[in-house]
């Protein structure tokens, strides 16, 4: 019983792990998305 407990909480931590990982690459590439299509604009609306 205390094995199979112990398998459960390293299963639902690294699933936290790997979720907390991956929202932190999608919040990085959108942010760097975010920053281009800004300096786009502004590039194209400066003249």
């Amino acid at each position: 019983m205390k094995k199979r407990f112990i398998w459960i909480a390293v299963g639902v931590i690294g699933f936290f792990m790997n979720g907390c990982a991956t929202w932190s690459g999608i919040k990085y590439d959108s942010s760097k998305a975010w920053k281009s299509t800004k300096k786009a604009v502004h590039d194209v609306t400066s003249d």
